[in-house]
């Protein structure tokens, strides 16, 4: 019989779950030095399936998620390469940054093991008739939905081009956020009144454009690529709604005007945002933009420090 103490332990959900643990790593035989007698440990072996399923994935990235520490990381990925497995190359937006993708060699490793990972998993469950099989799957399931519930889905967002109204829109979204935001006076909505209402005045539609993005109808985003000189064009007004921001609707804008500017034979895109801005900040570095210049300033009511931020085309 179990003592009061040991029986304490086993009704504890703490022990149930760490007791469970144990038993399904080892029934599953990942206890074992290589998962399902291939040459891969099983954090080696997520890894392999990460970057099978993504294509292309940052190095800190897919660490991150997969919970590794980031030494035991660098050791799989040069393991890798050695191997032949993967390439690895620098992400041409942070260069400190690395880029992992399969090799051919990589992408037949991790078939092999995939259709061992599936043999494995089919052969356990031969075992059990077609009732417990099923109760099997559902307690899995359950299990997942209680750790992890699903969470709604991401709004899908388009961008389109500008139409009578949206300027006056701009103008307001960007008049009322930034006085919310950062305290900013009535003189940034009219400096954004005056650059609204320039664009409008003497758009170029061979070299400039205006993007709204929508979600459902309703804008929620914005930003302008305008002519600074024959081979200089300049990045001015984006704006994203509080409710859209994380959907990389800012991320999304940037990149279109990068791509129209491309398109357009334009040598260097320019733009002028304020060090407060991290969010805008990082997306422009993120996209291949560099800072050139910076100023303390006071303007709209505070003081600033304003930036130039470049992009060779």
């Amino acid at each position: 019989m179990l003592n009061r103490e040991t029986a304490a332990q086993t009704d504890s959900p703490v022990a149930a779950v760490r007791a469970f643990n144990r038993f399904y790593t080892k029934k599953l035989g990942v206890l074992d030095q290589h998962l399902m007698q291939s040459p891969f440990s099983l954090s080696e072996a997520r890894v392999i399936y990460e970057l099978a399923q993504r294509g292309t994935v940052v190095a800190k990235q897919i660490g991150a998620e997969l919970g590794l520490d980031p030494g035991y990381l660098s050791r799989i990925v040069l393991s890798f390469e050695d191997k032949g497995l993967i390439t690895r190359t620098l992400l041409p937006s942070d260069r400190r940054q690395q880029q992992l993708a399969l090799t051919a060699k990589g992408r037949q490793a991790f078939a092999k093991l995939d259709r061992s990972s599936e043999n494995g998993v089919a052969t356990m469950l031969q075992a059990l008739d077609h009732g417990a099989r099923d109760r099997l799957v559902g307690a899995m399931r359950t299990i997942e939905q209680i750790l992890e519930p699903a969470t709604p889905a991401r709004p899908a967002f388009l961008l389109r081009s500008h139409r009578p109204g949206d300027i006056g829109w701009v103008i307001s979204r960007h008049g009322a956020i930034y006085a919310q935001e950062y305290g900013w006076d009535i003189s940034f909505e009219a400096l954004v009144a005056e650059i609204g209402a320039q664009f409008i005045k003497s758009f170029d539609p061979t070299c400039e454009h205006c993007w709204i993005a929508e979600i459902d109808g309703e804008p929620v985003g914005s930003i302008f690529l305008v002519k600074s000189t024959d081979e200089v064009a300049k990045l001015r007004l984006l704006l994203v709604e509080k409710k859209a921001r994380g959907l990389g609707v800012g991320r999304a804008l940037v990149e279109q005007c990068i791509r129209f500017a491309r398109e357009k034979n334009c040598k260097t895109i320019v733009l002028w945002t304020q060090s407060i801005l991290v969010a805008a900040r990082d997306i422009y570095r993120r996209a291949g933009f560099h800072l050139t210049a910076e100023e303390p300033h006071r303007s709209f009511g505070v003081d600033l420090v304003g930036e130039t931020w470049e992009m060779k085309l």
